[in-house]
């Protein structure tokens, strides 16, 4: 069971649910310790004192505003849990959205919102069901970890899911990353979008999502415990550079469909020609010639405005 992160309540309204909150994510990564080459001793970071030149116990260390070089402001946890602001103790929902109206790049992390005990049963049942049936998510106000942050509560099998949120002004403008300006053809889109349907899944299962940066990892570890030569590195592939866009649109489509045990004949992506002014007039020479009929008929028809 993993650990309760903080506890307090979800409330929107006059409705208040009691929760603790808890990660929803684990991190599978191996992690390292710095060493010293020279004999493997283990190098740690000691958190010494500037006016006493100590290491310090953990006790002996608390948090401060430095308000000038020779003045700090000291700030305790309880100074922490008692804000003067409503979201201190409490995800406060503000509003509720469709969730397509988010851009996904403002979401980070997500915890689960347990319900605290057989009181917050009802109350919580009642957010989880009116969530799903609405198909909206909620906009929440949240403090944690010396500031307030917004939040995005969803549901997930039952569960109600915050997900930390960036503010606005916490997203870059990409406008200065843009490339020049490129001009791509109907063809070339259309094979764009046949190769998105071959690459296509219904979800994100199987070999191509797994961590191998780990596991490769995990073998180098393996293989120097057992003493035995390291696995070799695949050779990379050198990149290629794309001369004709459409055949390498086309060689992906087949590959993609070949991956899945489909046939990987060629694939039908192909530009279509568009018909030039020239090629239109010729075909249709009726309806300009009407137009131009139509056109003098209104232009007769007018009277000359008196001055």
């Amino acid at each position: 069971m993993p650990r309760t992160i903080w506890s307090g309540a979800v409330s929107f309204g006059l409705v208040t649910v009691p929760i603790n909150v808890v990660s929803a994510t684990e991190d599978h990564s191996i992690r390292f310790h710095q060493y010293h080459l020279a004999d493997q001793g283990r190098v740690r970071y000691r958190k010494v004192c500037e006016l006493e030149d100590r290491e310090v116990p953990q006790d002996e260390i608390g948090k401060g505003y430095e308000l000038t070089k020779t003045q700090v402001i000291p700030i305790t946890d309880e100074d922490l849990s008692n804000l003067p602001l409503p979201t201190a103790k409490a995800i406060e929902i503000d509003a509720f959205v469709p969730l397509q109206s988010i851009d996904p790049i403002r979401i980070a992390e997500g915890y689960y919102l347990q319900p605290a005990g057989q009181v917050a049963a009802k109350p919580y049942k009642l957010l989880v069901e009116a969530l799903g049936r609405s198909a909206k998510v909620a906009v929440a106000k949240y403090a944690w970890s010396g500031r307030e942050r917004l939040g995005l509560l969803r549901v997930r099998d039952d569960v109600l899911v915050l997900h930390a949120m960036r503010w606005p002004d916490e997203i870059r403008d990409p406008a200065e990353l843009l490339p020049a300006p490129a001009e791509v053809s109907e063809g070339e889109i259309d094979g764009a979008l046949a190769l998105m349907d071959a690459m296509t899944v219904d979800k994100l299962e199987g070999e191509e999502f797994k961590d191998r940066y780990t596991e490769a990892i995990a073998r180098i570890i393996e293989a120097k415990r057992e003493e035995r030569p390291l696995p070799e590195a695949p050779e990379p592939e050198e990149p290629a550079v794309v001369l004709d866009l459409m055949a390498a649109l086309q060689e992906s489509v087949s590959k993609a469909r070949a991956s899945r045990g489909e046939d990987a004949g060629p694939a039908e992506v192909h530009e279509l020609p568009r018909p030039t002014k020239k090629a239109t007039a010729k075909k249709q020479p009726a309806k300009k010639a009407t137009a131009k009929k139509t056109a003098a008929k209104k232009t007769t028809g007018r009277k000359p405005k008196s001055a």
